[in-house]
């Protein structure tokens, strides 16, 4: 078990992007909706004993699957095929408006994602792969509406000066925690992560602090710049390894943590040939008057869906 040395300390940002990625929700949303697709998918070429499989229980009350895939597509349906839908609208406008988006440009979002401890869960088996699709998608967006807005070089180069500390990304740290009430029952559970036990199953039934017990114990990215995050949890998670676990760690309201880190990025500072295209854009949207979505071409690229006119 490590734990981090002394902390670094951050130079202030003057001011921030407007549309930096806040993908957390986003993110969650996407995944458990592609969970739902899938499933759901796969209703109606199952046999009429697969839709009647029991899948729960109440005492003599029966749950089938198809119980449980109705309720999935009416609460996660509509946006669920929203997202495809919109994925494939933005798709089809990279390639008639000639817009590409590199690996360079959708690492550059998600170090800035990471910096600001906004992280996103596994809660719901999403992938790295999942969120990089997501990021993609939105630069196409902002590509195409930012196409024919000028922006002069002068103005990219002083936002660079003024805000060059937020291109400094620090070292970031994929968290999960076990919050309990008292020291003794923080040296049980590492007693009990020595002897094999898994950290989510365990973080599930013991940890009081009920929003990341409900995701595993995951709190997403930590680092010098979480704001929400107890900096006890950044201290100790600073500077470990992937895998490690740490405590306890005695926390601001005199719980106790235990931590484990599952996920290392590795800080590094971008220069500004990597970051002009992105402040370009950011301050090119900042001159559009209004907001504008994916539906906004859904006309223009003959999309159609299942729940009818948008």
């Amino acid at each position: 078990m490590r734990k981090a040395g002394n902390e670094q300390s951050r130079p202030p940002v003057k001011r921030r992007l407007k549309t930096k990625p806040v993908l957390v929700v986003l993110g969650i949303l996407l995944a458990g909706n592609l969970l739902w697709f899938t499933l759901w998918a796969t209703k109606d070429g199952g046999s009429a004993a697969e839709g009647s499989e029991q899948v729960a229980s109440v005492g003599k009350t029966s749950i089938t699957r198809e119980d449980w895939m109705a309720a999935m597509e009416s609460q996660y349906g509509r946006e669920t095929l929203r997202e495809l839908v919109n994925r494939s609208v933005m798709e089809a406008a990279a390639k008639k408006y000639g817009i590409r988006v590199s690996d360079g440009e959708i690492d550059l979002e998600l170090a800035l994602l990471r910096s600001e401890g906004e992280g996103t869960s596994d809660a719901f088996g999403e992938t790295d792969g999942s969120l990089r699709e997501q990021v993609k998608s939105r630069l196409i967006l902002e590509k195409v509406l930012t196409k024919d807005v000028i922006v002069e070089d002068g103005d990219i180069k002083r936002y660079y000066k003024e805000n060059e500390a937020l291109y400094d990304v620090k070292s970031a740290y994929r968290a999960s925690v076990i919050v309990l009430p008292d020291q003794e029952e923080a040296e049980k559970a590492l007693k009990e992560l020595d002897n094999g036990s898994s950290f989510g199953v365990l973080a599930r039934e013991r940890s009081i602090d009920a929003a990341s017990a409900s995701l595993g114990g995951d709190i997403g990215y930590v680092g010098e710049s979480s704001e929400n995050i107890d900096p006890a949890i950044v201290k100790a998670a600073e500077g470990m390894k992937e895998g490690d676990i740490a405590g306890p760690v005695t926390l601001a309201d005199g719980t106790v943590a235990v931590i484990q880190v599952s996920g290392v990025y590795k800080g590094r500072s971008f220069k500004f040939d990597e970051v002009k295209d992105q402040i370009r854009r950011e301050l090119a949207l900042e001159q559009l008057t209004q907001s504008v979505t994916p539906e906004a071409f859904w006309n223009e690229f003959d999309a159609q869906w299942f729940y009818g006119d948008e």
